[in-house]
C-alpha cells in the first residue's frame, strides 16, 4: 500500500527574536534588524537570499541609535 503523504516542510532559518518593534529613522526591526518588506516576504525568499540578508544584519545594528537598543 503506497502512501502519498508529503514530508513535513523543513524549517526556515530566521533571525527573529520575537521583539517586533520597527525603528522609524532606520526602518529596521529592533529585534532582528530586517526591514518590514524582508520580514513579510521571508518565507518566499530563497535560501541564498535569506543568507545574504542574514550576513548584512550585524552591520545594520550600527544604523540604530544605541539608546533604543538599551545600550
Amino acid at each position: 500500500m503506497s502512501s502519498n503523504i508529503a514530508p513535513p516542510p523543513r524549517s526556515i532559518a530566521t533571525p527573529c527574536v520575537q521583539v517586533c518593534i520597527v525603528d522609524g529613522p532606520s526602518g529596521l526591526c529592533l529585534g532582528c534588524y530586517r526591514t518590514l518588506q524582508e520580514i513579510g516576504g521571508w518565507s518566499r525568499l530563497t535560501d541564498q537570499q535569506r543568507a545574504e540578508i542574514m550576513a548584512e544584519l550585524p552591520a545594520r545594528e550600527a544604523k540604530i541609535d544605541p539608546a533604543k537598543l538599551g545600550l
